[in-house]
């Protein structure tokens, strides 16, 4: 999955993901000033393997908040990406990664392990039950 596959749009993340049934995985991330959004990026996200995985089982919700102006979004998804922050990661953790079925209803939630690609579709999966 390359960074163009990573949806920014809740309702669109939710529609995908009822009709091919799949959970949808939503990262909370800073991708330009957060090392461990960095590593689990380069670690899980970026992996052959993980790629693969998704593209059969997850629909990925990317919500980031950079820091630096040349990253910036626009005032839409920053907008978005807020309000996603607000329902769903309240603490303003990161990375935080939140497994959501198809309405949005949280099922697991985790944050970033150095358990590498595998390990780490072990964990979500495991929140599909």
């Amino acid at each position: 999955m390359n960074a163009q596959e990573w949806i920014t749009d809740f309702s669109k993340a939710k529609n995908i993901a009822k009709e091919e049934n799949k959970v949808i995985i939503l990262v909370f991330q800073g991708s330009d000033w957060c090392a461990p959004c960095i590593k689990l990026d380069k670690e899980v996200w970026s992996t052959d393997i993980f790629k693969q995985h998704a593209t059969e089982n997850y629909v990925m919700l990317q919500a980031d908040f950079p820091r630096k102006r040349k990253n910036g979004l626009s005032k839409e998804q920053s907008k978005a990406n807020a309000l996603l922050a607000d329902k769903y990661n309240p603490q303003g953790f990161f990375p935080f990664v939140v497994v959501l079925d198809t309405t949005g209803k949280v099922l697991g939630k985790e944050s970033y392990k150095k358990v590498g690609a595998e390990g780490f579709i072990k964990i979500i999966d495991g929140f599909k039950g």
